[in-house]
């Protein structure tokens, strides 16, 4: 076959370009494996971040040198998995370098049962996923360094270089083989056209959506990092929009899938799901617990219907969101800050409340979920096609601010007196009764803070007290 002087072109281009970014460290790694008789590659998401003119996260390596090899070459390096890869440190920074591999029998799809180290570079690179993440950087055993014809080269026996100009999304081979292989690479594709703001050429997207079911064999956990991954991108909605048409929604959350074609009157001509999708893109990319927020804060809608309306959707939708978040194994503590805020999205602006109204509504949302929830209120509120802020809302929001920079106090903590004082003046034990004593406490200050000293609690304690004493069943 006769050259390509373009397609040569390109491909030297491309290697200049990897070659001014990549840190020298990563120089240093390669030149050691060639020095001691093997191939040194960068492959992966790494190379197309930096053929993309942006800054990859990390720079993964792969060789042809079999893993006990690799610890001896290089002292401290650790072989991290039956999979080839092996750890190094340099300049406190983590690189990993793996064998060439062939794998075989993907009877779970997702992990192989089988793995073969080899010497082919392009046999690696062809059971990798998409093209773009398919071609390598750097150089063979005893490639010439002397000229710059063998070094530095890039090799791209797939075409992910013309795919990656062109911003598109390519399975390597048979794209049914390779989301049957690893079914998270269907996730992970929409992922990263959303990321990439690249599009899934047409054979890849039919056979995700002929695959889609397969990502029910996954591990909750990966399909979540994968779902955090998506809403880490500057528009979710790309990601989402591509998994609901594949089917990959439905398999994810049947719940989020069934709100295409609800009516809501919010934007006209738009769906329920449509506003979840305006919700999550205008919610801020730097929040990702209320980017989540966003993405389940109407799950509970479809199961509410009711003549138009969506009574009590918040409580459902957070109870459903519970249990989506449990089963993709979120950490418990992001998931129940964005339960907390699902269960309250739904609270009124009222400026007509009392300043007393005021602080519990703080002390029921908890003064370090505020920001989160108004947050979520205001992505809200732009999904539903409302411009800038509402007047209303930015009033009541003053008006909390204005409460917590006051001198006010809005928890036990920050009563005059505790526990210890009641039992110590009042003779009281620990228990219950306790507890609801101090309640009573704060519920009175919350009304008139001016309470808050210890002689006029101490005797409010006391009253309350007898009153219990009259009526035992209140105690």
């Amino acid at each position: 076959m006769a050259a390509d002087p373009v397609a040569d072109a390109a491909l030297a281009d491309a290697a200049a370009r990897v070659a001014a970014a990549a840190p020298q460290v990563v120089l240093d790694l390669i030149d050691q494996l060639v020095a001691g008789g093997h191939s040194g590659w960068v492959v992966g998401g790494s190379l197309r971040d930096v053929l993309l003119g942006r800054a990859p996260d990390d720079w993964d390596l792969a060789t042809d040198a079999l893993p006990e090899r690799l610890v001896a070459l290089f002292p401290g390096a650790v072989y991290e998995n039956r999979f080839g890869t092996v750890a190094i440190r340099r300049r406190d920074e983590l690189f990993e370098v793996t064998t060439f591999r062939t794998e075989h029998d993907y009877a779970d799809f997702r992990r192989p049962h089988r793995v073969e180290f080899g010497e082919d570079l392009v046999a690696d690179l062809a059971r990798r996923d998409f093209t773009v993440n398919a071609m390598a950087w750097g150089r063979g055993p005893g490639a010439a360094d002397t000229d710059g014809t063998e070094w530095p080269t890039l090799v791209d026996p797939f075409g992910g270089l013309a795919d990656l100009a062109a911003g598109t999304l390519r399975a390597v081979g048979d794209a049914h083989a390779r989301f049957r292989e690893d079914a998270l690479r269907m996730v992970r594709a929409v992922r990263l056209a959303a990321a990439l703001g690249f599009a899934i050429e047409p054979a890849t997207l039919a056979a995700i959506t002929a695959n889609a079911a397969l990502v029910g064999r996954l591990s909750g956990e990966r399909i979540g990092a994968e779902l955090g991954k998506i809403l880490e991108t500057p528009k979710p909605s790309v990601g989402l929009a591509l998994a609901q048409q594949t089917g990959l929604l439905a398999v994810i959350s049947p719940q989020l899938a069934l709100q295409r074609g609800v009516p809501q009157n919010k934007a006209p001509g738009e769906d329920l799901w449509d506003h979840t999708l305006r919700t999550v893109d205008a919610a801020p990319a730097d929040r990702p617990v209320v980017r989540l927020a966003a993405l389940l804060h109407d799950i509970g809608k479809v199961e509410t219907l009711a003549d138009g309306h969506f009574p009590h959707h918040e409580a459902a939708g957070a109870a459903r969101a519970d249990e989506l978040l449990r089963r993709l194994r979120y950490p418990r503590s992001a998931a129940d800050e964005v339960v907390h805020l699902i269960r309250h999205h739904m609270f009124g602006a009222d400026l007509t409340l009392s300043d007393a109204a005021i602080r519990r509504f703080i002390m029921r949302i908890g003064r370090d979920k505020l920001d989160a929830l108004f947050a979520l209120r205001r992505a809200d509120d732009a999904g539903s096609g409302t411009a800038g802020d509402d007047p209303v809302l930015t009033a009541f929001i003053a008006r909390v601010h204005a409460e917590l920079t006051a001198d006010v106090p809005l928890d036990r903590n920050a009563l005059a007196v505790d526990g210890t004082d009641l039992m110590g003046e009042l003779g009281m034990t620990q228990g219950p009764r306790l507890g609801l004593v101090i309640d009573e406490l704060l519920d009175r200050v919350v009304v008139d803070p001016g309470l808050n000293e210890r002689g006029s609690l101490l005797l409010l304690a006391q009253g309350i007290l007898a009153n219990m004493d009259k009526d035992p069943v209140a105690s």
